[in-house]
C-alpha cells in the first residue's frame, strides 16, 4: 500500500491482534422510499429518520478516549442502495486537511468511512472512505485488520466543508457488493473518522485491543427487503500504442498497434460472480516507480495494478505469513503476463465458504512457435467461529511437457480474546518444460500472536525446502528454516507531544539447509508517535547473512521519521549505515553502505500535489574502503487534479547509475471504475551519442525511446 494510505495502515496494524466482544444486540436499519440527493448536504428529510451513531471513541493514539472533535454518522437504505452520511464537527474548520485527488489517494487527509461485513462472518469487510471534499477510497478489510485498497467498487459520494466542519454523503448500489439472498440480512458495520493534525482515529462502536478482531467488534445491523438485481456488466476497451526507438542515430517507429478487448461479468447469484475476458488489455497506465535494481539478491516485487484481477484478489492471502518471509505470495497474478483470454470466479457458497478461481492462457511464445502457458488457480476458505477459518489452495502453470503444481492448506484459530494461532503448508510438484528430472518440495509455517493495549508478541516458524517452487506466486529463497519473533511494549505518557512510545525487538534466527549455516538478524528499536500523524524511529541492527557459503556482517543503525508539518507540507525520511554484501556469485565480498530515502510533498492548493522523492544507496569495499558504486533515483511527481474525475500528471525521474532520464505525461478521466479515458506520453533519454559506428558516452541527453498511447473503456452495467 502506498504512503498515501499510511494512516490507514497504522490503523490496521494497531488492530491486527484483536478478538471478539460478546455479541452486541442487532439494530434494525430504517428503510426509506425517498432516496437522498448525494450532494454532500444533509438537508434531505430522510436523514432525520436514519439510524444515527454518535458515540465515537478513539483507538489511536490510545483506546476508549473521547475524541477532540464530535462526529455523527447516519445509515439508511432502499431496495437498491445503502446510503450513509457523516456530520464531522470541527472547532477549527480552516485546519481540516483535504485535497482533490484520485481515488485511494486520500489516506493522508482527514476522512470518514464505514465498514460492511455483508455476510457476518468476521472474515472480511468492505471499506468505504470519503475525505471532506468527497474523494473516495475503498477496498477490503481482512480478519487481521489490514486494508487492501486494490479493488475499486462503483459507488457515489460527495463532501462539503462548512463553518461547523464538514459533511459527506455516500450511495452504495447493491450491484456493487455481494450479500446473502435472504429476506432478512444481518451485517456487521462500524463508523470511523481520521483527524490528521491530532493523530486521532475514532470509531463507533469503540475498538479495544483485548476484545477481539476488528470485524468481530463491529455492530450487527439488520436489513429487510434488500433486492438482489443480477449483476451483468460489459467492459469494452480500445487501446492504441505508438512507439519509437533510436536505431543507429535516428528515431525509428517500432510499434504501431491498436487492440480491442472485452470483459464481461455476470452475477451467478447475489454472492458469486463470473468474469471472462478476451484479448484483455493488461498494460499498465502508469509505470512502476523506479527502484534500485543493481546488486540485489532477490527480484523486485511489484504489486498488481491490472483491473481484471482486483475483485477477490485479497482471498489469495494465506495464514501464518511473516511480513518479511521469502515466500511472499502463492498467487501473484503479475506472473500472468499477456493472456489471450481468462476466466475468474469469486464469491460465497453459503454464508461461510469463500471461493476464487482463475484460468488464463498466457502468450509466452516470444514470437516463436513455442508452447503457451496455462494458469489454473483455485482458493477456498471456510469460516469458523469468530474470525477463525480453514482454507485450501491449488495452483498450476502448465507449459508444454513441463508443469508446476502447488497444493496447500492454511488456517487461523482464535485461542482467546487476545491470542490467535495460524498455520500453512504447501507442497509443490514440478517438471521443467525443456526436459529434466521432476523436483518436489514443500513450505510450512506456524505462528502464535498475542496482543493487548500494552504488549504485542508474535512468533512464526517457517521452513522452505530446497526444491519448493511456485510459478504462480512470488518466492525469493529456498532451503531455509527460520524462527521470527517480535515483541513490543507501548507506553502512553501523559504528554501532548509524545502520544505513545514503543520500544520493540524484532529478530529472525535462520538455518540455511544448503550450506548448513546459521544466520541471524536482530533489530532493537524505539518508535515514538507524535501529533500531526508524525512518527520517529531509531533502530540498532545486529546480524549476518549467508551468501554462496560465506557469512557476511550486516550490523547497522537506522533512523527514520515522517510528519505532516502543515496542511500543505508532508515530510518523510530514512537513513541507514552499516554492513552490506556485494552479491557476486563468483566473488562476493564484504562491504558497507549508506542508504537514504526521502519524500517532500507540497500541496499549495486543494487541486495541486507536488511530490519530490530521493532514493539513494552506495557501497564501499570493507577491505580498502574504496567506493564500488553509488546509485540514486530522483523522482518528481506532479498532479493537477481538476476535479474528482480528471487529472493531469507529469513525472520526471533521473537514474544516476543508469544515466537515464524518463519523462512521462498522463491525462486521465475516470468517471467510475471501468469508464475511463487515458492519454499518455513517455520519453527515455540517456547520456549517449551515436558516432556512426556505435553509441558512446556523452555529457548530453539523447532521446532513445518515445511512446504515445490512448485508451478508452466504458463500463456498461445492465
Amino acid at each position: 500500500m502506498n504512503k498515501k494510505l499510511r494512516a490507514t495502515c497504522l490503523f490496521a496494524m494497531g488492530l491486527a491482534c484483536f478478538s471478539p466482544l460478546l455479541a452486541a444486540v442487532a439494530i434494525e436499519v430504517p428503510q426509506t422510499s425517498t432516496a437522498p440527493v448525494i450532494d454532500g448536504k444533509l438537508d434531505d428529510s430522510v436523514w432525520a429518520t436514519a439510524l444515527k451513531i454518535a458515540d465515537f471513541k478513539t483507538f489511536q493514539p490510545d483506546y476508549g478516549k473521547d475524541p477532540t472533535q464530535r462526529t455523527e454518522g447516519f445509515l439508511i437504505y432502499d431496495g437498491e442502495n445503502i446510503y450513509f452520511a457523516f456530520r464531522a464537527f470541527d472547532s477549527e474548520p480552516n485546519k481540516i486537511k483535504a485535497s482533490i485527488s484520485k481515488r485511494d489517494s486520500m489516506g493522508s487527509d482527514d476522512y470518514v468511512g464505514i465498514f460492511l461485513d455483508t455476510f457476518n462472518t468476521k472474515q472480511e469487510a468492505y471499506a468505504f472512505l470519503i475525505n471532506p471534499l468527497g474523494i473516495q477510497g475503498d477496498g477490503i478489510l481482512n480478519q487481521n485488520g489490514n486494508l487492501d485498497d486494490k479493488f475499486d467498487m462503483v459507488w457515489y459520494s460527495k463532501g462539503l466543508i462548512d463553518d461547523q466542519g464538514y459533511t459527506v454523503e455516500g450511495r452504495i448500489p447493491l450491484q456493487s457488493i455481494r450479500f446473502p439472498a435472504k429476506k432478512e440480512i444481518t451485517m456487521m458495520t462500524a463508523f470511523f473518522r481520521q483527524t490528521v493534525r491530532t493523530s486521532e482515529m475514532a470509531s463507533s462502536p469503540a475498538f479495544y485491543p483485548d476484545k477481539g478482531s476488528l470485524i468481530g467488534q463491529t455492530q450487527p445491523i439488520v436489513f429487510n427487503g434488500l433486492k438482489y438485481k443480477r449483476v451483468i456488466e460489459l467492459l469494452p476497451a480500445a487501446t492504441h500504442s505508438l512507439s519509437y526507438a533510436d536505431d543507429q542515430g535516428r528515431m525509428v517507429r517500432d510499434l504501431n498497434r491498436t487492440d480491442f478487448s472485452l470483459t464481461a461479468k455476470v452475477g451467478v447469484t447475489s454472492d458469486v460472480t463470473l468474469e471472462a475476458t478476451a484479448n484483455p488489455d493488461f498494460s499498465q497506465v502508469e509505470s512502476d516507480a523506479g527502484q534500485v535494481d543493481f546488486n540485489r539478491r532477490y527480484a523486485i516485487y511489484y504489486r498488481e495494478k491490472r483491473p481484471f484481477f482486483q475483485e477477490g484478489n485479497e482471498i489469495f492471502n494465506f495464514a501464518a505469513s511473516a511480513e518479511e518471509s521469502y515466500f511472499m505470495a502463492a498467487v501473484h497474478t503479475r506472473t500472468i503476463v499477456d493472456p489471450f483470454f481468462g476466466f475468474k470466479l469469486n464469491g460465497k457458497v453459503g454464508s461461510s465458504n469463500s471461493v476464487a478461481a482463475i484460468y488464463a492462457r498466457d502468450d509466452t511464445s516470444n514470437g516463436d512457435d513455442g508452447p503457451n502457458a496455462n494458469f489454473s488457480i483455485l482458493r477456498v476458505k471456510h469460516a469458523l467461529k469468530d474470525d477463525s477459518f480453514i482454507g485450501g489452495f491449488y495452483t498450476a502453470r502448465e507449459q508444454g511437457d513441463g508443469f508446476n503444481r502447488v497444493v496447500g492448506a492454511d488456517g487461523r484459530f482464535r485461542l482467546s480474546q487476545t491470542a490467535t494461532a495460524e498455520f500453512h503448508v504447501f507442497g509443490s510438484f514440478s517438471r521443467p518444460s525443456e526436459g529434466g528430472d521432476r523436483a518436489d518440495g514443500y513450505n510450512a509455517a506456524a505462528s502464535y500472536t498475542f496482543g493487548n493495549r500494552n504488549v504485542n508478541v508474535q512468533l512464526i516458524y517457517e521452513e522452505i525446502s530446497p526444491n519448493f517452487q511456485v510459478d504462480t506466486g512470488f518466492l525469493m529463497r529456498t532451503g531455509v528454516r527460520n524462527l521470527t519473533h517480535f515483541v513490543n511494549y507501548i507506553f502512553y505518557p501523559k504528554s501532548k507531544f509524545f502520544l505513545s512510545i514503543e520500544p520493540f525487538y524484532y529478530g529472525v534466527q535462520q538455518y540455511d539447509t544448503t550450506y548448513n549455516m546459521f544466520e541471524t538478524i536482530n533489530v532493537l528499536a524505539v518508535r515514538a508517535n507524535l501529533p500531526r500523524s508524525s512518527q520517529f524511529r531509531v533502530d540498532a541492527i545486529l546480524g549476518n547473512e549467508q551468501f554462496m557459503g560465506k557469512l557476511f556482517n550486516k550490523n547497522a543503525w537506522r533512523v527514520q521519521g515522517r510528519t505532516q508539518v502543515t496542511k500543505q507540507v508532508f515530510l518523510q525520511a530514512m537513513f541507514r549505515r552499516g554492513g552490506s554484501i556485494f552479491y557476486d556469485e563468483d566473488d562476493p565480498f564484504q562491504g558497507y553502505s549508506n542508504q537514504a530515502s526521502g519524500t517532500l510533498e507540497y500541496q499549495p492548493t486543494e487541486m495541486l500535489d507536488l511530490v519530490l522523492s530521493l532514493n539513494y544507496v552506495d557501497f564501499y569495499r570493507q577491505s580498502d574502503h574504496t567506493r564500488v558504486y553509488d546509485y540514486a533515483i530522483l523522482r518528481s511527481w506532479n498532479t493537477l487534479q481538476i476535479n474528482k474525475y480528471l487529472f493531469l500528471r507529469g513525472i520526471a525521474e533521473y537514474n544516476t547509475f543508469r544515466k537515464r532520464l524518463t519523462l512521462d505525461a498522463l491525462v486521465s478521466f475516470t468517471y467510475i471504475p471501468g469508464t475511463v479515458v487515458f492519454v499518455g506520453y513517455g520519453s527515455a533519454r540517456e547520456k549517449l551519442q551515436w558516432d556512426g559506428l556505435d553509441y558512446i558516452e556523452s555529457n548530453r541527453f539523447r532521446e532513445m525511446q518515445r511512446g504515445f498511447f490512448f485508451k478508452v473503456s466504458y463500463l456498461w452495467r445492465i
